[in-house]
């Protein structure tokens, strides 16, 4: 039996692109969602938490749309940028971004919330900047919510079918990732190696997760 490691490969490098993007932009937008009082609040939780309930495949067929050469947004991005995400790595990658957001946003949301004022107050008092109180003194108290959303974004990732279904089909080298992989093999009826990209899934997932709980586990300590 011949394996094609290429899809295990392009699962990876979506995770980890997506990851480290979501780390730049979610962990500020879960700071100003801990702290902000706006009136709006509950609406743009409720927009962040979205992917959390709605089927993979009605959020990939939006995406879809806004992607689609026919639509405005496409033919902006491809007359303007020269840019075409539909059935590309670049639009998986914007795809994942939206479809984990919460994943990363809501464990690091809920640790800024319990962190005490005292922290910041006394911060200020030392004559921190905003910048500095943020990097050094908030971040490192919340070490634990930071590992949890990283993983959690990560795995999800990792897992995702019906969305990298819908916005990137299922192109060799480009858009084809384990989880395609894995249903196209099962659809082949070749299940032996449905079961090699299916068992490292499952193992890497596993040992993500365990390698958070023992940290977790040590820092509580």
């Amino acid at each position: 039996m011949t394996l094609d490691w290429q899809p295990l490969i392009l699962t990876f490098k979506l995770a980890s692109v997506t990851t480290a993007i979501l780390l730049c932009i979610g962990v500020p937008f879960a700071w100003w969602l801990a702290n902000t009082r706006i009136r709006f609040k509950p609406m743009v939780e409720a927009l962040v938490s979205m992917p959390l309930v709605l089927p993979p495949s009605v959020l990939g067929f939006y995406l879809l749309l806004a992607f689609s050469p026919t639509h405005w947004f496409g033919q902006w991005l491809d007359r303007v940028a020269g840019i075409r995400l539909a059935f590309s790595f670049e639009g998986l990658i914007i795809a994942s971004i939206i479809f984990s957001f919460p994943f990363l946003v809501h464990p690091i949301q809920a640790a800024f919330q319990n962190l005490p004022r005292s922290l910041t107050d006394a911060a200020q008092v030392l004559g921190k900047s905003p910048c500095q109180i943020f990097m050094r003194v908030l971040l490192p108290n919340i070490k634990p919510a930071l590992l949890s959303g990283t993983v959690l974004a990560f795995a999800h990732t990792v897992g995702e079918f019906g969305v990298v279904l819908m916005i990137g089909g299922n192109l060799p080298h480009e858009t084809r990732v384990a989880s395609i992989a894995i249903y196209d093999e099962v659809e082949a009826l070749n299940y032996a190696a449905a079961n090699f990209y299916a068992g490292v899934l499952f193992m890497l997932s596993f040992l993500i997760l365990l390698v958070v709980y023992v940290i977790n586990r040590k820092a509580l300590k």
